[in-house]
Order: C-alpha cells, then sequence, then structure tokens
C-alpha cells in the first residue's frame, strides 16, 4: 500500500509567500551600491555606455582583466534604458535571480512532487545571504539564474525533452561562461554526470548531443572571446598585472578560475578546507539545519543503497563543487549562492517528506531560530541607532505578532509562512535600516551627492587623486558624480592637469596635506566619513563611538 502524497500548498497561500519572498529581496534596490565591489562593477558599465566602447574594459582609465562581460553588458543594457544609478545596477540582477528561483521550481517540479518545487522555490528566495546578495550585488545573482536555467533544460533534454532545450542550456551555459569563466561548466555538468553514474545510465555520456552542447556553448562564449582577443591579446604592449604580453583568452581559460583554485595566477588567495562548511550554517539560515540533516541522510542512504533519490543532480551538484570550493586557495562567501537552488531542492523534499510527529518538532526548531534571528536583531538596531529607528522596531513588533497569530499550526504551511515573515524582517532590517545607515560613510557617494547639488561644483571635472583612494571611495565618486573624472596617481601628474583656474580634487585627508608642500594652492571645500562598511568592527556599529572608527576624505579647490 502506498502512501497518498502530500497535498501541494493552497495557490493563494504559496502565490502570496512567493510575493513576500520577491518583495524582501528587493529591498535591495532602495539601497545605494555598496564599496568596494559594487561600486567597482557598477563604474565599468557606466564607462561603456559613456564611451560607446563595449568590447574594452576599464578601470581607473586603464585596461582591466578579472571579470568577464555578461554582467556589465546586462548593466550597461539597463543603464541605456533607465539611466545611471543604483536601482538600474542592481535591477537586471535582481530579474536573473528572480529567473533562477522559476526555473528551480521547474526543475524540481521535474522529479519531485508540486509540493516539493513549492517548498524549494520559498527556500531559495529566505535565504539569508541571497538576500544579502541582491543587495551587494556582484555576479552570483546572474550565475544562479543561467547555472540552474541550464541544469534544467538539460535535464530535460536528457528525459527525452523537445530539441529546443539543447540550444536553450548551451545558451544559458554560453552566458554563464562570460559571466564567470569556463569553470561554470563543471557546476552545470557535474550532477547530471553523477545522476547518469548513480543510476546506472552512464552511457548517457556518450551521446552525441552533449557533445553538440559543448559546442553550442562556446559559440555562445565567442563575443566574450572576441572583446578579450581585440583588447590584449592584439595589444601585447598593454600592461596588465605589472606585466606586458598578458593574453586575455589564456586569462579566461585558465587563470581567471583554475589559476585561482591551484593559486598560480596572477590574483592569489588562501584557503581554509573548513571555511565552506561553517559558511553555510549562516548563509544558508534559516534552513541551514535541514540541509545539513538531508544532505546527510541522502549519504547515508547511497552508502546503504537503500530508498534512492528521484534524482541526484541536486545532491550531485550541491555535494561535489561544496568539496571543490573547500579546496580551492581562494574563498568568498558569495561563491556558495550558485548551489543554493540544489540545496533548496534538497531541503524541501527532505521537509515534505517528515511524518507529523517530525515535522512538528523542526516547526517547534525552526520557530525558535527565527525568533531568535528578530531578538539578535532588537538590540542590533538599538547598537547601530539607525535612522527612524522606533519605526523599524515597531515594524518588527507588528510582522511578528502577526506571524505568530496566523501561522500557529505545526504543518507545512505554517512553518513556510513563518520563515517568509521572519526573512522579511530580516531583510527589512538589513538592507533598509542597517545598510542604509552605512552607506552614509561612503565618503565617494556623499562627496558626489554635494558636488552635484553645488551650482559652482556640478558637472565640472574633478581629479580623484592618490593610490589610497582607489579602491576605497573613489569607485562611487565616479559612478555618482554627473560630471567628467580623472584618476591621478602622483602630485607629478597633477601639475601637469592643473592650471591657474581652481580644479576639483577628491582624496584621502594624508594626501590632501601634501598638497601645499608640493607647491599647490589649496582650498578646502568639504570633509567626508569614510569607513569600509562590508566590513564594520563593534566600534563602528556602536552609534556613540562611530565617528572615531571614520577616517575623512575631502573634497577641494586645487591650482597652481
Amino acid at each position: 500500500m502506498t502512501t497518498a502524497a502530500p497535498a501541494p500548498l493552497d495557490n493563494r497561500l504559496f502565490y502570496a509567500l512567493v510575493a513576500i519572498g520577491l518583495l524582501l529581496n528587493a529591498t535591495g534596490l532602495l539601497v545605494p551600491i555598496i564599496e568596494p565591489d559594487d561600486a567597482l562593477y557598477a563604474t565599468l558599465p557606466k564607462t561603456m555606455v559613456e564611451t560607446g566602447d563595449w568590447v574594452r574594459l576599464y578601470v581607473f582609465g586603464r585596461d582591466w582583466l578579472d571579470k568577464p562581460h555578461f554582467q556589465f553588458w546586462m548593466t550597461a543594457i539597463s543603464y541605456s534604458l533607465f539611466g545611471v544609478s543604483s536601482f538600474a545596477y542592481k535591477l537586471p540582477a535582481l530579474l536573473f535571480f528572480f529567473g533562477g528561483v522559476y526555473y528551480t521550481y521547474l526543475f524540481a517540479r521535474l522529479a519531485y512532487s508540486k509540493l516539493v518545487a513549492q517548498v524549494a522555490t520559498l527556500v531559495l528566495l529566505t535565504t539569508f545571504h541571497i538576500i544579502l546578495s541582491n543587495n551587494d550585488v556582484r555576479a552570483e545573482p546572474y550565475l544562479t539564474g543561467l547555472i540552474i536555467g541550464a541544469v534544467y533544460h538539460f535535464y530535460r533534454l536528457y528525459r527525452n525533452g523537445p530539441g529546443w532545450h539543447l540550444w536553450a542550456g548551451a545558451l544559458l551555459t554560453g552566458c554563464a561562461m562570460m559571466t564567470k569563466g569556463p569553470f561554470v561548466v563543471l557546476t552545470i555538468g557535474s550532477g547530471l554526470v553523477v545522476d547518469w553514474l548513480l543510476t546506472g545510465n552512464w552511457r548517457e555520456l556518450l551521446k552525441p548531443r552533449w557533445y553538440v552542447a559543448a559546442i553550442l556553448s562556446m559559440l555562445f562564449a565567442l563575443p566574450e572571446l572576441y572583446c578579450l582577443y581585440v583588447q590584449f591579446d592584439q595589444h601585447p604592449e598593454t600592461v596588465v598585472f605589472g606585466r606586458t604580453n598578458v593574453s586575455g583568452i589564456r586569462f579566461f581559460f585558465w587563470d581567471s578560475q583554475f589559476g585561482r583554485f591551484f593559486n598560480t595566477g596572477p590574483i592569489k588567495g588562501d584557503g581554509d578546507k573548513f571555511f565552506f562548511l561553517h559558511t553555510l550554517l549562516w548563509a544558508f539560515l534559516p534552513w541551514s539545519l535541514p540541509l545539513y540533516v538531508s544532505v546527510g541522510q541522502a549519504i547515508g542512504r547511497l552508502v546503504k543503497r537503500q530508498h534512492p533519490l528521484p534524482e541526484y543532480i541536486s545532491l550531485g551538484t550541491g555535494l561535489l563543487m561544496f568539496i571543490v570550493f573547500s579546496l580551492s586557495r581562494f574563498q568568498l562567501p558569495h561563491y556558495l549562492n550558485i548551489l543554493f537552488p540544489f540545496y533548496a531542492v534538497l531541503t524541501a523534499q527532505f521537509l515534505v517528506k517528515l511524518s507529523a510527529t517530525n515535522l512538528r518538532r523542526w516547526s517547534i526548531g525552526q520557530l525558535v531560530i527565527g525568533l531568535a534571528l528578530i531578538g539578535l536583531l532588537v538590540p542590533l538596531m538599538l547598537f547601530v541607532h539607525p535612522n527612524r529607528l522606533t519605526i523599524g522596531l515597531v515594524g518588527m513588533a507588528t510582522v511578528t505578532i502577526v506571524m505568530l497569530l496566523l501561522f500557529r499550526q505545526s504543518d507545512l504551511p505554517s512553518l513556510m509562512g513563518r520563515m517568509t515573515s521572519v526573512m522579511l524582517v530580516v531583510a527589512v532590517v538589513v538592507n533598509v535600516f542597517l545598510f542604509g545607515t552605512f552607506v552614509q560613510y561612503q565618503a565617494g557617494m556623499a562627496a558626489a551627492a554635494f558636488a552635484n547639488q553645488s551650482p559652482t561644483l556640478a558637472g565640472r571635472k574633478t581629479f580623484l587623486y592618490g593610490s589610497d583612494t582607489f579602491g576605497e571611495s573613489s569607485w562611487t565618486y565616479e559612478f555618482d558624480f554627473r560630471g567628467p573624472t580623472q584618476y591621478v596617481h602622483t602630485d607629478s601628474t597633477l601639475r601637469r592637469q592643473v592650471t591657474n583656474r581652481p580644479m576639483l580634487v577628491f582624496t584621502s585627508a594624508p594626501y590632501a596635506d601634501t598638497l601645499t608642500s608640493h607647491g599647490f594652492r589649496v582650498q578646502h571645500v568639504a570633509t567626508f566619513p569614510y569607513y569600509h562598511i562590508t566590513q564594520p568592527e563593534p566600534a563602528f556599529m556602536n552609534y556613540q563611538t562611530r565617528a572615531a572608527t571614520t577616517k575623512p576624505y575631502v573634497l577641494l579647490e586645487v591650482q597652481r
């Protein structure tokens, strides 16, 4: 006698929770771009739009070789439609992530019940680091959508779907390669291979369609190879990483990804084999515990050869790539984001299979985690003391009370409703209140806003002076300022640029102090506090000691 599959969530409840999940991820649209990486990635496509050159990438006015073009092309299109702004920078990334959410639902629906697909969708929408990454936007929102999309289309093809899935999967794979490099092919293909091997379908590896898919993927990635060839391989005199004869093609295929993994490329790091093990505990909140148990049970069943999973792509991709990332010498928390759709499916199938008694226990445990998160946010809000503090605390209390009243049961719908409500509170507090306060200490952004609003300063050329300015606050100034900017590394270069007419200079206070001794006439315009807000220390977060942790940046008028 077979047990009937659990009924799916009521459509009205599911769509309401999805809407809340979309909304809580969209709170990042309300926050200005964050230094330093966001500001760098936002400034690159601004240069594209202003110069009309969508082939070459420039930073500091110099040739730049680090990330492929796809993310910047998407942002440049957004700028062309909506104008240059933080909103236009973050919007396409958010849309790609939302596409990834939809593909996660479709992928789960292929092998599991509708309920598993619904729960996986809500898990992905309410994961903590996903919410952070849709505010602090890098390449990961794009990759999340592209990778799970490619896996879905190739899985459909494997399950005898129409031939157009071959083209769709190859297109998304090519775009993913143009976002992060060829290393993404391992993420897209590893789970499929694991599934074929564990289900005895290893002959699938011999079928011509997968070799056609590989060729098509490379063809779709040709625009990236063309751009790299034109900018670097065609110009061996170009100085990159302090040397000439740098091949953009080689960097794309090796140094950008495999060079980082083996720590042999120009960009190096120090890896910790346990880094992602503890990172996942907080990054996948509030679902990290059921995820770990789900993976453990799946591995146990494999070892005992009991109760095979409906598919092994999620486990294969999630586990194999986790090991690969852990062995890498270059590690950052957001690298895991591209695996979260697969982790969401593993978590969902675990929760759906729980008996009524175990589900009741997990519901209580997840409620404790949710209330603990909200409980931690209250003293954090008092510690940071953001603007509209009272409104924030009242809003947190209101949502919490409503959540407890609406979702009082120990069933799966109430569990999903509670966790979605909790993460709505987390998203609003972190993105709107905390980051909304911290971004005021991005000196470049504040200085650009000041200059834009000044009748005497708006539109004038600004020199961004001094090496310690670069990568800290210069990019937000360049991004937000509505006028020309030029990077100047030395006072001798600045001397050649400055005339007897006052010129705007933005720099850190130590560099400003040296200008007078170097023969410049300097008039102070305004001072702006700076702090690296993505690495906040307790002294900065404490509103009573915050001012002492910042360093000054200044806007000057300089002439000979």
